[in-house]
């Protein structure tokens, strides 16, 4: 006679409580979602008119990572689903105790000239790299490229590109009386001015006496209207000065006393400025060894860099550096409203390993100066960013 061993049956698994069962969701989510954030899309709002007339205040947009690749994080130790601050608060939400090199995974297209590009703000030395403003400029020159303004004309590699429609720039406009016909006429032009009441430009008294002027931003289409109507009496583009807004020991944007050609920039007449491509050997000198600064001292990580006012050149750990390789390519970024934007004219270049993606679709666009029934955009709904 033969007897059978039995194993004796696991006792079941006590089934989850509705609280392990929401964590357990919970973390799945916020683990999906910041996958999706970092390799595929990201959701972005305007908030400055600097992209204007292209992309509005109050525009969503979606921004693709896939286009031109996704990065791997810097600073990995920081709450899922933040950038620099623990939402609503001031608290910090990283952690710089572990700092990691960056890699760039592949994608299938490389920035282009005209792309518009959400990039890290470069100048943020008091932030990692990777958790630096994110800024969104359009592309005006790629690496290799030289770039020069004259009278708010671009040009590249010595010829004039095509303008991108929607481009507005500043102007003068005086009337002799502020009255309901200009303002008609402003707002159905589009003009308008986030800093006041309503959006609307607020005229102030003119030069000559009785007369009034508006400072305003509108695209070429509008300024052509406003200089057939009788009641403008001039319209002047108006071109803000270009200070540092970084002042640094070398400042290319501003004139040296060791420069072989002092520079007087201003943001309608710049360069020619070469923008540095990676493999690239570029001879330095007093003459432009200023524009090449940042890139050997901050953007790629060499040791021992200082600068000498008094010769106007870089040195590297007590040596005088008479030429520099480029390890990546560099890029050059411009706000379709020219005059009110801060971009590269004032800071210089866009590192490649700065730059987070393009901006494809706007998937939403609410209107901060319209009434309840006007808020939405419904025109601008899904558009393609082009």
């Amino acid at each position: 006679m033969s007897l059978l061993k039995t194993t004796p049956t696991a006792a079941p698994k006590p089934p989850k409580t509705k609280t392990r069962e929401w964590a357990d969701s919970l973390i799945f989510a916020i683990v999906a979602a910041t996958l999706i954030r970092w390799a595929t899309f990201e959701a972005y709002t305007i908030p400055s008119p600097s992209m204007e007339n292209s992309l509005l205040v109050g525009d969503y947009l979606f921004v693709s990572k896939l286009h031109y690749g996704p990065i791997t994080p810097q600073t990995p130790l920081q709450v899922p689903l933040t950038h620099q601050t623990v939402w609503g608060t001031g608290i910090k939400s990283y952690s710089e105790l572990i700092q990691l090199p960056t890699y760039r995974l592949p994608g299938f297209s490389e920035v282009k000239r005209n792309d518009v590009v959400v990039f890290h703000v470069p100048h943020e030395t008091q932030y990692p790299a990777d958790l630096r403003t994110n800024y969104i400029k359009r592309c005006v020159a790629i690496a290799g490229d030289t770039l020069q303004i004259k009278n708010g004309q671009v040009y590249l590699n010595g010829q004039p590109e095509a303008p991108v429609p929607g481009l507005q720039t500043d102007y003068v406009m005086q009337v002799d009386n502020p009255n309901d016909e200009v303002l008609a006429a402003l707002r159905s032009q589009g003009v308008v001015d986030y800093t006041q009441p309503g959006g609307m430009p607020q005229a102030m008294g003119g030069e000559v006496p009785g007369t009034f002027v508006y400072k305003i931003s509108c695209t070429q289409a509008a300024a052509d209207f406003f200089r057939k109507q009788p009641y403008v009496k001039r319209l002047d583009v108006y071109e803000p000065p270009l200070p540092s807004l970084f002042p640094d020991k070398a400042d290319f944007t501003n004139s040296d006393a060791t420069s072989a050609t002092p520079r007087k920039w201003t943001l309608d007449n710049y360069g020619p400025l070469p923008v540095p491509k990676k493999g690239q050997t570029i001879t330095l000198s007093p003459g432009n060894a200023a524009i090449y600064y940042k890139i050997v001292a901050r953007y790629e990580h060499n040791e021992g860099i200082t600068w000498n006012n008094a010769d106007g050149m870089i040195y590297q750990n007590g040596k005088q550096l008479t030429s520099y390789t480029v390890k990546q390519n560099y890029y050059m970024m411009m706000g379709d409203n020219r005059h009110n934007s801060e971009d590269s004219r004032f800071w210089g270049f866009v590192p490649e390993d700065h730059i987070v993606g393009k901006a494809v679709l706007i998937w939403l666009s609410v209107d901060p100066n319209a009434d309840f029934w006007h808020k939405i955009r419904w025109s601008r709904l899904f558009n393609i960013i082009h």
